[in-house]
C-alpha cells in the first residue's frame, strides 16, 4: 500500500467500533485533513439538518483536495464512495461496539467529544444504544454489497478486530517519512 496513494480515506462502522479513533491515527501517520462527520451533521442538543442542507455541507467537505472523513451516513455512502480513493470498514461486533459506547458514554457523560459538534454533550439515549445492538444486522450486508461493487476501483480496507487495525498502521507506517 503506496503512501501516496491515500489521499481521500472514508472510514465507516458501527458506532463503537473505533472510527473516530482510527482516523485520528491516521491523521498522525498520513498528516491529512481529518473530517469528523458527527461534527458537522449534528446542531447543539443532538439537532439534526434537513437533507438539503446536509447535502450541501458534505459536497462543500468533499471539495477538499484530500481528507480522511469518518462517519456513517449511508444514505451519502454513494456519493462518498465514488469521491474517495480508499474505503476503510470497521466490522466489529455488535456486542462489542454496544459494550464500547456504553464506555464512551459512562467516561464522557455531560461532555462534549472532540469529534462531535458544539453542545452535543454526551449522555444516555436508550434509541441510539437500540440502534447500535442492531446496526449490523440491519446495515451489514448492504454495505458488503456496496463496497464489493467497488473493490476493483477503490482500496477497500475491512478490519475486523483491533489486531488487524495495530497491523493494517504498522504496515502503514513502513511507507511514512519519519
Amino acid at each position: 500500500m503506496k503512501i501516496n496513494n491515500l489521499k481521500r480515506v472514508l472510514v465507516i462502522g458501527c458506532p463503537g467500533s473505533g472510527k473516530s479513533t482510527l482516523s485520528k491515527r491516521l491523521k498522525s501517520k498520513l498528516s491529512l485533513p481529518l473530517i469528523h462527520l458527527d461534527k458537522y451533521y449534528h446542531k447543539p442538543n443532538w439537532k439534526e439538518p434537513n437533507q438539503s442542507e446536509w447535502n450541501k455541507t458534505l459536497l462543500n467537505l468533499m471539495q477538499q483536495n484530500s481528507w480522511i472523513m469518518d462517519g456513517n451516513y449511508a444514505e451519502s455512502f454513494d456519493i462518498r464512495f465514488s469521491n474517495s480513493d480508499t474505503i476503510i470498514y470497521l466490522d466489529y461486533s455488535s456486542v462489542k461496539c454496544f459494550f464500547r459506547v456504553i464506555k464512551r458514554i459512562i467516561s464522557d457523560y455531560g461532555k462534549t467529544r472532540s469529534d462531535m459538534a458544539p453542545g452535543c454533550v454526551e449522555r444516555v439515549d436508550f434509541k441510539f444504544l437500540y440502534y447500535v445492538l442492531t446496526f449490523n444486522k440491519k446495515n451489514r450486508k448492504t454495505t458488503y454489497i456496496k463496497i464489493n461493487k467497488l473493490s476493483n476501483k477503490k482500496k477497500v480496507i475491512i478490519l475486523k478486530s483491533d489486531k488487524q487495525v495495530d497491523k493494517f498502521l504498522r504496515k502503514l507506517g513502513q511507507y511514512t517519512v519519519p
